[in-house]
């Protein structure tokens, strides 16, 4: 992981998708792999202990923490949909809680990209924070409904595709499918955010 970090461009931000949330002193091990001997710029977080578990992730200056939000997965109906004892989904009442740890300077949430109505909601519950959104491509997210659902003044997505790039081609062309793919997606945002994002 260190080396292939290593490769990456300084400029480009990083993003540890490692979904991390435990106990406090855990956390703070976590934190300190991933930001200080990594140099990773933001790191998803499981925010479902509470916020001990989450905030030695935010003692980090100029660092993000993405919280896990509203996934694509079958399994996220499981617990992400109950209904808390206000009457809001617990991925809604994460997202309100949450809301007073940090500021939308240091954190993000994750939602799924095939849920363009929950991001949609959660656009709503949170106008200013990044939203991370995977599952463009392969997993059926639509980039033109996510953006419309998502989009800020600041354009406030980070939108994530895999699966299509990497799998682009499995023969020799891989390195210019993949980049092809790649540019498709990216043009295809720079157009959205010309159209929307003023």
């Amino acid at each position: 992981m260190k080396k292939t970090l290593d490769y990456i461009p300084k400029e480009c931000f990083t993003i540890a998708d490692a979904k991390r949330g435990d106990i406090g002193n855990t956390s703070s091990l976590y934190a300190k792999a991933f930001f200080n001997n990594m140099d990773f710029d933001a790191i998803t977080v499981a925010p479902y202990m509470g916020e001990d578990s989450v905030t030695p992730f935010l003692e980090f200056r100029d660092k993000w923490v993405i919280l896990l939000i509203h996934t694509s997965n079958k399994g996220a109906e499981d617990f992400q949909l109950l209904e808390s004892r206000d009457g809001r989904f617990l991925y809604e009442e994460v997202i309100h809680t949450s809301q007073h740890w940090a500021t939308p300077d240091q954190m993000m949430y994750v939602v799924g990209a095939t849920k363009a109505d929950k991001v949609r909601n959660i656009r709503s519950l949170a106008p200013d924070h990044f939203l991370l959104v995977p599952g463009v491509g392969a997993q059926g997210g639509d980039l033109d409904a996510v953006s419309r659902a998502g989009l800020n003044a600041q354009c406030g997505l980070i939108v994530n595709a895999s699966r299509s790039i990497i799998y682009a081609s499995s023969k020799e062309d891989f390195a210019m499918a993949a980049k092809k793919e790649a540019l498709a997606v990216q043009q295809s945002m720079e157009t959205l955010l010309n159209e929307m994002v003023k």
